[in-house]
C-alpha cells in the first residue's frame, strides 16, 4: 500500500541531468502511521523525458529487516518506458541545502527495465541518527535525489553502442609492464618504475619535481622516506588508471583498516595535489566514520585541514552515545594529546548559539 503524503519534489536543475529536493514534512506522524515495508511517495517529476517518483520508507523497506533505518528508492513511473539507463544519487541536506557528506550515496549506471522498476538505498540513514542530528528541524528534513538519464546514440533507424573508454586499462598495463619507464622511486624498501610524463600530466607537484627548476636528479632513483610502499603503489595505480585498487573500495570490510588506508591515501593525494583522489578519500572517510576510528580520523582532519571530514566527525559526535564510545576508544588519547584545541571546539559546539561568549571562553582556555 502506498500514498502521496507530505512529500514534495522541487526541481533544482532541468534536462537530462536533474536534481530534486524531496522534503519530508511531519516526520514523526509519518513514522507512526506508515509501518515497516510500507512507503509514501513524492509527486512525479520528469528527467530525460521519463516520469519518476521517490518512495520513502520511514521504517525500512520490506526486502530487509531494517526497521531502524530509513529507506529511499527512485521509481520509473512512465508506462511505455523500457530499458531506461540512469545514474542516481541520494543525499541528506543540511540547513543550508548542502549535501551531508556522511549521508550521500551514489551508484554507477542502473537499468530500469519497465514502469515501476526501482533502485534505492535500504539503509539510507538510521532513524536514531536522524533524530539526534541537527538536520531534522521542525519535524521535517530534506533529501536531494540527483538523476542523470543516459542516452543511446541514434544514427537514422540504427542505434550505435559506444563502448566505455579503456584508456585506464592501457595506462594500467603500461604501469605494470614498466615499458619505457624513465624514473624510479624507492619507497619503504621497494622500488617502483614510472613514466615522468604521465606523473607530470596528473600532478602539478610531480611536474615541478621532475621537470621544474628544482627537478630531481634524472640519473638516480628518487627516495621517498615518509610514505609506506603500499600507499605509494596505490597512488601510482590511481595516477595511471583514475581508480582505486579493489581492496581499497570493498564495502563492508574492516572499517578501521579501510579508514587507515583511506587516510594515508588522502595525505598522499594532498601532498601531490591530486584533487580527484582527495575527494574520493574524503568521501570514503566520511562514510567510514564510527566510534572506533572517529578519534584518529578527527585528528587527521585537524592536522591536515580536511574540513569536510572534520564536519562529518563533529556530526557523528553530536550524539552523546557516540561521544562516549569515542572517549573509550584507543584513538582518544592520541586525539587529546595531539589536537587539544579540536576537543575544545567540539565541546563548544554542544552549547546553544546564544552562549557564544561561553564558547569563546572555552576556545581561549
Amino acid at each position: 500500500m502506498s500514498e502521496v503524503c507530505n512529500l514534495s519534489a522541487a526541481i533544482v536543475a532541468g534536462s537530462e541531468e536533474s536534481s530534486y529536493v524531496i522534503k519530508v514534512d511531519g516526520y514523526s506522524s509519518i513514522k507512526e502511521r506508515i509501518k515497516h515495508g510500507k512507503y509514501v511517495k513524492s509527486i512525479p517529476f520528469t528527467v530525460g523525458g521519463h516520469n519518476w517518483v521517490v518512495r520513502y520508507y520511514p521504517n525500512g523497506c520490506p526486502a530487509e529487516n531494517l526497521p531502524y533505518s530509513i529507506s529511499v528508492f527512485l521509481v520509473l513511473d512512465s508506462v511505455l518506458a523500457k530499458g531506461v539507463k540512469a545514474k542516481v544519487r541520494f543525499s541528506l541536506l543540511d540547513k543550508d541545502g548542502e549535501a551531508v557528506a556522511s549521508h550521500s550515496r551514489t551508484t554507477d549506471e542502473n537499468i530500469f527495465p519497465t514502469k515501476d522498476s526501482t533502485w534505492g538505498i535500504r539503509d539510507f540513514i538510521k532513524k536514531a541518527d536522524l533524530e539526534s542530528s541537527v538536520h531534522l528541524r521542525d519535524d521535517s528534513f530534506s533529501i536531494r535525489c540527483d538523476v542523470t538519464v543516459v542516452r543511446r546514440i541514434h544514427k537514422g533507424s540504427r542505434s550505435v553502442s559506444v563502448p566505455p573508454s579503456d584508456l585506464h586499462q592501457h595506462l594500467g598495463d603500461l604501469l605494470k609492464s614498466s615499458e619505457g619507464a624513465d624514473v624510479t622511486f624507492h619507497v619503504g624498501g621497494q622500488s617502483f618504475s614510472a613514466h615522468r610524463s604521465v606523473l607530470a600530466a596528473r600532478s602539478s607537484v610531480f611536474r615541478a619535481e621532475l621537470f621544474g627548476p628544482m627537478k630531481e636528479n634524472s640519473g638516480g632513483p628518487i627516495e621517498i622516506s615518509d610514505m609506506e610502499s603500499d600507499v605509494f603503489k596505490s597512488l601510482l595505480h590511481f595516477i595511471y588508471t583514475d581508480s582505486l585498487h579493489v581492496h581499497e573500495t570493498t564495502p563492508g570490510g574492516d572499517a578501521q583498516s579501510n579508514g587507515v588506508m583511506a587516510g594515508h591515501l588522502l595525505v598522499a593525494a594532498d601532498r601531490y595535489n591530486i584533487e580527484r583522489l582527495k575527494l574520493i578519500c574524503e568521501d570514503r572517510l566520511c562514510d567510514l566514520v564510527d566510534s572506533d576510528i572517529v578519534a584518529t580520523t578527527l585528528a587527521l582532519a585537524e592536522q591536515h585541514g580536511f574540513h569536510r571530514i572534520k564536519e562529518a566527525c563533529f556530526e557523528f559526535l553530536a550524539s552523546p552515545s557516540n561521544l562516549e564510545a569515542m572517549m573509550a576508544s584507543d584513538g582518544y588519547e592520541h586525539l587529546k594529546n595531539s589536537c587539544p584545541s579540536v576537543l575544545k571546539e567540539l565541546a563548544a559546539s554542544f552549547l546553544p548559539a546564544e552562549l557564544k561568549a561561553v564558547k569563546d571562553i572555552i576556545m581561549t582556555v
